[in-house]
């Protein structure tokens, strides 16, 4: 990803280096907890690379988990005949990271962080999320080269990918951006539709075994991994 430009907004410094999103930033410096170079930050100023910027107090405790969403369930607005991921889960105040849409399975992050919204779904940070795929057709012998190297969907070329070939129905896909409906579009393109899409990792987060419809805490080691590689 560029390099971040400086002079920088308070509210946005804060959030680049993982102490906040930039609203929670600016409730901080209006609180007096940020200092610049030893001086209350105020609303508004503005950072340069080489200004020591601290926060005082303890630091909000956010909450990260797993979640297996079934086919059939939406991840954002509902309608009145469907069920979103927040009705089925007994979880306060967090939100689905990203999207899958109805007809798919598989991982979702759940969290009260508003922080890794943006460092998990930009396509600039290169994140990898990866799919297990049925398709109704045979593949063909040069779909897996065709995959990877990227195929043009509707007036553009997807990012270069990782396929492995599964059986004559079936592959894995590992991906570092998110298109809407990416993968079911970049399938029918090569004549393989979609039978069944399961997203199974993000990042170092894997299903491991998780029943579809319920959900883990992701803690410890796998947490630390996880954020290391979001650079919180």
């Amino acid at each position: 990803m560029d390099k971040p430009l400086f002079p920088m907004r308070i509210n946005k410094y804060l959030a680049h280096k993982g102490f906040s999103t930039r609203k929670d930033g600016d409730t901080l410096v209006s609180k007096g907890l940020v200092t610049i170079n030893g001086k209350r930050a105020v609303l508004g100023d503005k950072v340069q690379e080489s200004d020591k910027v601290e926060v005082k107090g303890k630091q909000k405790k956010f909450h990260y988990y797993a979640y297996n969403k079934p086919v059939g369930v939406v991840t954002h607005s509902p309608t009145e005949d469907e069920q979103d991921i927040l009705a089925q889960v007994s979880l306060k105040n967090v939100f689905p990271v990203g999207r899958l849409d109805k007809k798919s399975k598989g991982l979702i992050i759940l969290t009260d962080d508003g922080r890794i919204t943006d460092k998990l779904l930009n396509p600039d940070y290169v994140h990898e999320k990866e799919y297990s795929v049925s398709t109704k057709a045979e593949l063909a012998n040069n779909f897996k080269k065709r995959m990877e190297a990227g195929v043009f969907i509707e007036g553009y070329t997807t990012k270069p990918c990782v396929v492995k070939i599964l059986s004559d129905r079936k592959f894995s896909i590992t991906l570092t951006e998110g298109k809407r409906h990416q993968i079911r579009r970049m399938c029918s393109a090569l004549g393989a539709d979609v039978a069944n899409l399961e997203r199974t990792r993000i990042l170092n987060i894997r299903l491991r075994g998780l029943k579809s419809g319920h959900y883990r805490a992701i803690e410890d080691k796998e947490l630390k991994i996880f954020l290391k590689e979001m650079g919180l």
